[in-house]
């Protein structure tokens, strides 16, 4: 009888906040951890340490199309996390408008990411974390990135896992996004007194969660066979 090799994650987009809560669950379930790091980061030595000091191993591979594909097929992740993105006010640090900074981010990274993967033998699951509310006809730049992905993730052969959470929050964000965060709270009020009108489903499904419950629900469904090629709610989630 062959054995199932052990469970090993590479992780795109982990210095991001939901990125490095993916890091430290998976390294509390003892998952061999490979944590992609640009080698561009202004804070590369600072993720170096803070993901060496819980085990995983750091990669600086550069985002170019066919470097990523090598890493991955040396690598060999049997999990693949895609938590990658972009903001409106990072895209005009970057001399960026917003469509062009979500498409070139938030889908032309995780196509890449996508087609390295399906170059792996075995291929492994790859888990992208969406959005809540994103669909083919949904309008928008960052929902129409967001929605191109998953159908990118859909046509390739891969079994994947699509997240699709609401709001992402926490006292420990690096930026302060205040307009989400009032959303957030305001979004969470009127989900409570929907639900206790009997809209339980709904409130589960659109009320935020903090980086650390969203991270550990990433790394259950990502390691639930049940999962495979099904989206994963906000409630499926938590």
């Amino acid at each position: 009888m062959t054995e199932s090799p052990a469970a090993r994650a590479f992780v795109a987009g982990a210095t991001g906040y939901t990125g490095r809560a993916v890091v430290e669950a998976l390294r509390a379930q003892g998952i061999e951890t490979v944590a992609h790091v640009r080698p561009d980061s202004s804070r590369k030595a600072e993720f170096q340490a803070r993901f060496a000091a819980l085990g995983a191993t750091v990669d600086h591979t550069p985002w170019e199309a066919e470097a990523i594909g090598e890493t991955l097929r040396r690598v060999q992740p049997t999990l693949v996390f895609a938590l990658l993105g972009t903001t409106r006010a990072r895209a005009r640090n970057e001399g960026m408008a917003a469509t062009q900074a979500y498409a070139r981010v938030d889908y032309g990274l995780t196509k890449w990411l996508v087609d390295g993967a399906v170059t792996c033998r075995p291929q492994p699951r790859f888990v992208y974390l969406s959005a809540a509310g994103v669909a083919a006809d949904a309008r928008g730049a960052y929902v129409a990135a967001r929605a191109r992905s998953e159908a990118a993730l859909r046509d390739s052969d891969l079994p994947w896992t699509i997240a699709r959470p609401s709001f992402i929050t926490g006292v420990d964000r690096d930026e302060s996004r205040p307009l989400e965060r009032v959303g957030a709270a305001l979004g969470d009020g009127l989900l409570a007194i929907a639900g206790l009108l009997g809209g339980r489903r709904l409130r589960e499904r659109y009320r935020s969660t903090d980086a650390s419950t969203l991270a550990r629900g990433l790394v259950r469904v990502a390691l639930d066979p049940a999962f495979e090629r099904r989206v994963a709610e906000s409630e499926d989630l938590r």
